[in-house]
């Protein structure tokens, strides 16, 4: 890993999110989950205090948020429909930890969200932000030359009011800013303006974990060759990231298939963008598959945050997710085992469940990805659990893209 970022002054500590707080994580939990570092606010030309909702368009929304409850242990806590006057579509708003999770999906034949559907697929549409000042940023973005695609306005009910605004990033995905502290007061509502309270009567099988993943660690986004470049550039220059990694060449290819790829963060690094583009190659790569069947740029996958990555994963397979197989001589390797060191688990317990270990200056991390989620080979989800690493498991992604060219083969799409 090549780190671009400047080393971060101690000089502001990191407030905990209103999410965080209300999920009983701390600081230095948040700080092992997750790489939080500490940084100026004051400095910074767009600050974003972190994850505020990833907003996905479903085929079926009912049955989607019914499979998050069920299989990822998600809890539902808020809804918008027909019932309470959204004649549109229907919105299910799911919790796990500090994320927040929005399956929407289309009620109106005529709703954007179908012509959204029928084009990509199930997918995340929205990948909102909380920042605690929407005006400050909307200005930062209008003079550095973003799309922005809705200006702030106030949404206000019973609850109090939320500023609101949006701008444009890859492919059709946007950024909703949402601050929800407006004029000293803060929004009491589950979700947004236009939501309702709303529980689920799905039961817990005996035994389950309160919680299989406690936070979202990084978002990976796809983009068409030659334009992963345009998009770092529009994270530092709109947004003020800052370049975390950079992974090219040999770093990041197979003997079919090859991309490229650079990482930006926000100050805090609650917020991290790994960027995709495909490389020339003998065969299609994961990046060009994903771009044919999603029909352009888009999130690619969601890496969730756990702090026991053994326990969630035999709780997933469990429920009936499944994950990309690695082969038993990715264990066996001795430069591997002499690579990594000592970690918190045997080794055979990983190559067990077939999680992936690497190691970095700063630490190591356990992670495991599990095969696309829909019908289209497209978003997919990754479980991390950190322990000092910073990075993004660069030791394992030739194991992992093999593990994807198999999965590829099989659909003929390699």
């Amino acid at each position: 890993m090549t780190d671009t970022m400047p080393s971060q002054a101690a000089d502001h500590a990191v407030d905990l999110t209103q999410q965080e707080r209300e999920a009983d994580l701390d600081l230095d939990q948040l700080k092992q989950l997750v790489g939080l570092v500490e940084y100026d606010e004051n400095t910074d030309v767009f600050p974003v205090t972190g994850w505020d909702a990833i907003v996905f368009v479903a085929g079926n929304a009912t049955q989607s948020a019914h499979y998050y409850q069920s299989a990822w242990g998600m809890d539902l806590v808020a809804y918008s429909g027909p019932e309470n006057g959204n004649r549109d579509h229907k919105a299910f708003v799911l919790r796990s930890g500090s994320i927040r999770f929005v399956v929407k999906g289309a009620v109106d034949p005529d709703s954007a969200l179908a012509d959204h559907h029928r084009r990509h697929g199930d997918g995340v549409v929205d990948i909102a932000l909380e920042v605690p000042d929407v005006d400050r940023c909307i200005a930062q973005a209008l003079k550095a030359g973003a799309t922005v695609l809705e200006q702030p306005t106030d949404h206000t009910d019973e609850h109090g009011t939320v500023r609101i605004a949006a701008i444009a990033t890859y492919g059709e995905t946007r950024h909703t800013l949402v601050q929800r502290t407006v004029n000293g007061q803060t929004y009491a509502g589950p979700y947004l303006p236009g939501y309702v309270p709303s529980t689920s009567s799905h039961v817990r099988r005996e035994g389950q974990p309160k919680r299989l993943f406690q936070a979202l660690d990084h978002i990976v986004g796809n983009v068409e060759l030659g334009h992963m470049d345009e998009w770092v550039s529009f994270y530092n220059r709109v947004m003020g990231f800052v370049n975390m990694a950079e992974f090219i060449g040999d770093d990041i290819a197979t003997d079919y298939s090859a991309l490229m790829s650079k990482v930006v963060a926000n100050g805090n690094h609650r917020v991290k963008f790994p960027l995709n583009e495909p490389a020339i190659a003998k065969k299609k790569s994961q990046i060009d598959e994903y771009l044919e069947f999603y029909r352009g740029a888009g999130a690619q996958h969601l890496a969730v945050a756990t702090n026991d990555i053994l326990a969630s994963v035999d709780a997933l397979r469990a429920n009936g997710v499944e994950f990309l197989d690695t082969p038993d001589s990715y264990y066996e390797d001795p430069e591997l085992r002499e690579r990594i060191g000592n970690v918190r688990v045997p080794i055979e317990e990983l190559q067990k469940r077939k999680i992936l270990v690497d190691r970095d200056e700063d630490g190591y991390l356990l992670q495991i990805f599990t095969k696309p989620l829909g019908d289209r080979p497209t978003v997919f989800f990754e479980l991390i659990e950190r322990h000092g690493s910073l990075g993004f498991g660069k030791g394992n992604f030739k194991a992992l893209f093999e593990a994807i060219e198999r999965e590829q083969d099989k659909r003929g799409n390699l």
